[in-house]
């Protein structure tokens, strides 16, 4: 058998999408409880992310978002990764800016230490991908259309995508907001 270059770099992106799973679970956890949830998702998946991100954009009216689309749909697999919304029950936290995990609730809003591990996870993971040179960028966009299609289970309100590529140059620079690359 004869693999060429091109193959290879599919091939390992796909290794490193799983060690990017890795990464996100086994990431340094603020109080020690696992709040993160990961996918990676390719092939007709990863069209229909790609779909949910056009239609956000487009019923936003945001080109970036819009862009996103281009750059999903160019990349071999995008890893998703979120935080189920789990308050901890204090009563004196404060952290989140509201009086205690109730009131937090009540507001529909996010525990801080669910959104802080979820930045810890995305951090581990795209640290894996730097170092194996493989091109990313983290995208609210993607982990927008994720939650909009359903991916996550239902208590997931905040949630990132990180689209993977590898060629001869990165399509995640010189990427200008107005130009979607379909």
């Amino acid at each position: 058998m004869i693999k060429m270059m091109e193959q290879g770099a599919k091939d390992g992106i796909l290794t490193v999408a799983d060690l990017m799973l890795t990464a996100a679970f086994t990431a340094p956890k603020g109080s020690g409880r696992d709040t993160i949830v990961a996918a990676v998702v390719t092939g007709e998946d990863k069209d229909r992310l790609r779909d949910a991100i056009l239609e956000i954009g487009q019923d936003a009216k945001e080109e970036f978002v819009i862009r996103d689309s281009g750059n999903v749909d160019r990349s071999e697999c995008v890893v998703l990764i979120g935080c189920k919304c789990e308050p901890f029950g204090l009563n004196n936290c404060h952290m989140c800016g509201f009086e205690n995990c109730g009131e937090m609730q009540k507001a529909g809003t996010n525990c801080v230490f669910n959104v802080t591990d979820l930045g810890i996870a995305i951090g581990s993971a795209v640290s894996v991908a730097a170092d194996h040179r493989v091109d990313n960028r983290v995208m609210y966009s993607a982990g927008k259309g994720a939650i909009k299609m359903g991916i996550f289970p239902e208590n997931v309100k905040v949630a990132f995508g990180i689209p993977l590529f590898a060629g001869p140059k990165s399509i995640f620079f010189d990427r200008n907001p107005g130009a979607v690359l379909l």
